[in-house]
């Protein structure tokens, strides 16, 4: 299945061209889902063959899970002498939003759709809920191992000796079932038929977003297929007051499209919010939904024999080298870029070898990996 992530600076029009993007698809014969919380006043009427939308419930979605887990560890919460919450009491926490989104990510992935176009929040939060199930399966991992619940069988006993009690069965089991959701999540986003639509409108904002957007999903490796430019303003108005706006507007669009890294999709202004269905079919995005983009590639190139050295190449688009830096910490490594930041697995080769060096060359991050002589097969 192809799924596009649409997001943008809030207030761009993120919605609509989402709206605007399942419906063309539709239209053109496809089985398209839409994944949104506010297109639904856009799609008004007796619906539209092929297309269905649906939409995150955070409140809904935080009552079941807390439930879940209430009932799961019932036993637990009466030895602390705890009160157990009833549903009709619960409110939903920060950080909601977000979990019940990238549920319906995975449950969109699960379907019999081909195509799934996802409404994601405004552009910094985006960012932050795609990275998020990655960095949660690194805590997880980090304080709860897989290999301590091997002994799980002797917890028990071990709670009698040494009279405290031991991490409750629940827990571990809780444990396995976020970190199998995680996973799926997470295998959704970073899947190769998964890319993102950035949506702009043309001002001087527009250009700082682009570079976020490009450096944030680079780090997660996540493909960019084109730039939306929108509401874009008439170039052929007489009224010197508008033309002056579309000269301006104009200039900024150039700014986009030498700064993106794929195709600038245009689109006009329509003089007024889009009404219905009818005003989204001039709002379809040019660029097919069955061409996704590439990933931005990391690789790693043998010098060994130039210059004794292995270097990883990290494209990161539109890094600056003052806001950039990079830890080796076991076999990862901690990369920070402008206001992102990544604990990065190191692949196979390069965990026998020590960080000799680092350099940035036109948005490519080369670090420089010396074999480590003690673990590097020699050679005859």
């Amino acid at each position: 299945m192809r799924i596009i992530l649409v997001t943008g600076p809030g207030g761009a029009g993120r919605t609509t061209v989402a709206a605007a993007t399942a419906l063309a698809e539709a239209r053109a014969g496809r089985r398209v889902l839409l994944v949104s919380e506010d297109a639904d006043p856009l799609l008004t009427g007796d619906g539209e063959p092929g297309l269905r939308v649906t939409r995150p419930e955070p409140a809904a979605d935080f009552r079941r899970e807390f439930l879940a887990l209430q009932a799961r560890s019932g036993t637990a919460l009466d030895l602390l002498g705890a009160s157990p919450f009833e549903e009709a009491e619960l409110t939903e926490l920060p950080g909601s939003r977000q979990f019940a989104l990238l549920r319906s990510l995975r449950d969109a992935a699960q379907g019999d759709h081909e195509l799934a176009v996802v409404d994601l929040p405004p552009l910094p939060e985006a960012l932050a809920v795609l990275a998020l199930p990655e960095q949660l399966r690194r805590y997880l991992r980090r304080l709860l191992p897989t290999e301590r619940q091997a002994a799980r069988a002797l917890r028990p006993m071990l709670a009698q000796l040494a009279g405290v009690p031991m991490p409750a069965q629940w827990l571990y089991e809780t444990t396995a079932r976020w970190e199998e959701e995680l996973a799926a999540v997470q295998a959704v986003v970073e899947a190769p038929t998964t890319s993102v639509r950035l949506v702009l409108e043309p001002g001087p904002a527009a250009g700082r977003a682009l570079r976020t957007a490009r450096l944030g999903l680079a780090l997660q490796r996540l493909a960019l297929d084109a730039v939306v430019a929108n509401r874009l303003l008439p170039a052929d108005s007489e009224d010197p007051w508008l033309a002056g706006l579309t000269t301006q507007q104009h200039r900024h669009l150039a700014e986009l499209r030498t700064g993106a890294a794929g195709v600038v999709d245009e689109l006009p202004h329509l003089g007024r919010d889009p009404r219905g269905p009818e005003d989204l079919t001039l709002l379809a995005p040019a660029r097919p939904a069955a061409l996704p983009a590439p990933v931005p590639e990391w690789s790693v190139e043998d010098r060994r024999e130039e210059d004794g050295v292995l270097v990883w190449h990290i494209a990161l688009p539109g890094a600056v080298k003052d806001d950039l830096s990079l830890v080796r910490r076991g076999d990862e490594l901690l990369l920070t870029v402008g206001g992102f930041r990544r604990n990065v697995p190191l692949p196979g080769a390069l965990r026998r070898c020590a960080v000799s060096g680092a350099g940035l060359v036109d948005g490519d991050l080369r670090v420089r990996f010396t074999p480590d002589p003690g673990l590097w097969p020699r050679t005859p």
